[in-house]
């Protein structure tokens, strides 16, 4: 799929800016970069809600499974909904969604009326938009860039989420401290109005409703049985849910770091989250910088098990100064290990499937973690803190040396693929698993595993 006719490229952009040629995803990004930042401080100041009103860890990790759970839940049918209707237009109804519950939550903590039992029902409603909006998300980029600037434009939008998580937590750290958590929300509210102006801004061609038979069931089901039928995007997949699931939920626990082991207060919370959130900057513009996907396969276990080792380091640390600086490389792993799985995966799936697939994407990247902050909210009471971050390290490791073991064969399947799409479309295809260099799939259609 390429851009739209009316989105003309802009000429002379730099390698590393390259999918700024395309205006719509100009706007989009700018749009994002924007609002982001508030997406951070709202989650950092619900945290630290849920924190000072319950002073309980299990608390913490029900709070990070009642905002990402109902991803897991919702997001296939999300995906489907996004190969079946205007992506743009499931954009703008999650923005709106998104606001009107930000404003709520704002409304009740500033009028001195929230309650624990509140913060969680916005969260299962937050969480139930956001299983329409990654999906669409995801998919809707190719839409903007076309397949030849798609890992750039990933690489890109990586990089804009974590600025913003570089921004937001900092910011949010002092506005808690000197104004409460009320106005983090309605600034975050307040916030979604540069996203809906950029997707209105968008000039795009009429949507055309692809012909689809079948019901929707038997429509997520196909995805999944595609996704089950390839080794390497179903490898993609599982890693980035075992480290989800294991390594992630570090950010629940956080403010028990900040507050009772190092001492840092709210303030220290940001400061402990921007360093992460720096490090994760530092990693999406190295991937915004590569000119092409060849041997990103081999960087996502060595990242994978980076990201696991800066856990655990992390949690031995005493130290607030010395925690900042271990945040900084493990926020590298997480980040570089995050961005090229989904690049690989969206390199390699079919734009027919694109909704579907990235909506398991979303499910193992934002479904799985909810699941490993109830697991450890539940193990810091029993553990610790400290000890319920090293093992969940320990568990990326493990996977990560899975994956590693595994790499041999995938690539070996991918270079089939290669074969058979350059037989079958008489294109040269690209090895994204690090082997030699031919055109991955332009055409979409990546078959199934020998």
């Amino acid at each position: 799929m390429s851009p739209t006719n009316s989105d003309h490229p802009a000429p002379g952009h730099p390698g590393m800016l390259r999918a700024f040629r395309h205006r719509n995803f100009r706007l989009f990004f700018f749009g994002q970069l924007l609002s982001l930042p508030g997406t951070w401080i709202q989650a950092l100041a619900q945290a630290w809600l849920i924190y000072r009103m319950t002073d309980s860890a299990v608390l913490l990790g029900l709070a990070g499974f009642a905002n990402q759970f109902p991803v897991f839940l919702m997001a296939p049918l999300g995906g489907a909904v996004a190969d079946r209707f205007s992506r743009h237009r499931l954009l703008l109804a999650t923005a709106v969604a998104s606001a009107v519950l930000a404003l709520g939550l704002a409304a009740l903590t500033l009028s001195g009326r929230v309650e624990v039992w509140h913060v969680f029902v916005l969260a299962v409603l937050l969480g139930m938009v956001n299983g329409f909006d990654l999906p669409a998300r995801q998919a809707f980029t190719v839409e903007m860039v076309g397949r030849e600037d798609l890992p750039n434009a990933i690489a890109l939008n990586s990089s804009a989420f974590n600025a913003a998580r570089l921004i937001g937590p900092a910011v949010a750290g002092v506005l808690v401290a000197a104004a409460g958590e009320g106005w983090c929300f309605l600034l975050n509210g307040l916030s979604y109005a540069t996203v809906l102006g950029a997707l209105l801004a968008m000039r795009l061609e009429p949507f055309s409703r692809p012909v689809q038979t079948g019901s929707m069931l038997a429509h997520i089901v196909d995805g999944v049985r595609y996704v089950r039928g390839h080794l390497p995007i179903r490898s993609l997949l599982l890693l980035l849910g075992m480290v989800s699931l294991a390594g992630m939920p570090y950010a629940v626990l956080m403010p028990v770091f900040a507050d009772r082991i190092l001492g840092g207060g709210p303030q220290g919370l940001g400061i402990l989250m921007s360093c992460a959130g720096g490090g994760a900057l530092a990693g999406a513009l190295l991937l915004a910088a590569r000119r092409s996907t060849r041997g990103l396969g081999s960087w996502v276990p060595w990242a994978a098990f980076g990201f696991g080792l800066g856990l655990v380091c992390f949690s031995q640390s005493r130290n607030f100064w010395l925690s900042c600086a271990l945040l900084v490389p493990t926020g590298f792993a997480m980040m570089v290990q995050m961005a090229s799985s989904n690049t690989l995966l969206q390199m390699m799936v079919p734009d027919a499937l694109r909704g579907r697939v990235m909506s398991l994407y979303a499910m193992m990247f934002m479904g799985m973690a909810p699941l490993g902050a109830l697991l450890a909210g539940s193990l810091a009471e029993v553990a610790g803190a400290p000890a319920t971050v090293a093992v969940g390290g320990c568990l990326c490791m493990l996977a990560a040396l899975w994956f590693g073991r595994r790499l041999p064969r995938i690539r070996g399947v991918v270079r089939s693929m290669n074969i058979a799409s350059q037989t079958a479309t008489g294109e040269p295809t690209q090895d994204v698993t690090g082997g030699a260099l031919v055109e991955l799939a332009t055409k979409g259609a990546v078959p199934p595993e020998p």
